[in-house]
């Protein structure tokens, strides 16, 4: 079967907003592919608003939560693996769901373990060496 979490999200994340509620997602921050503003994680979790106004370009599918928002004025593409998202809820009340381990994702992160010690064991490739710039006169040509 397919894991439940992508659908009770997207079903929580609808519920929430029509009751004018603020959809906050808690997030396992040390899951691999994961990609939060690592200043913001504090005991390997992140709380995101994910309210269409904090928020840009949401997309939710059975893959991943995806957006672009700005956390200290900067802008920030955000990716969440569905295996990441341990809860949503309202922040007024806390209305919401945490999401109970899933097969699925527990093979999924066993698999992204692996490649992460894999990559690991693998020496770095060594960096092409900087080309020099050529030093002298700079010239500017017309194009017609």
């Amino acid at each position: 079967m397919t894991p439940s979490r992508p659908y009770l999200l997207r079903a929580f994340y609808d519920w929430l907003l029509d009751n004018e509620l603020t959809p906050h997602l808690v997030v396992n921050a040390e899951v691999a592919h994961t990609r939060v503003p690592h200043q913001y994680v504090q005991d390997g979790q992140i709380v995101l608003s994910i309210a269409p106004q904090a928020v840009v370009g949401l997309h939710m599918d059975n893959e991943a939560v995806t957006f672009s928002a700005r956390f200290g004025g900067s802008p920030f593409q955000v990716y969440v693996p569905m295996a990441a998202v341990v809860s949503i809820q309202a922040r007024e009340n806390g209305a919401g769901t945490f999401f109970p381990p899933e097969p699925a994702y527990e093979a999924w992160l066993a698999a992204a373990d692996e490649v992460a010690e894999d990559e690991a064991d693998t020496p770095p490739a060594p960096e092409p060496a900087a080309s020099v710039p050529k030093k002298g006169k700079p010239t500017l040509r017309v194009i017609k």
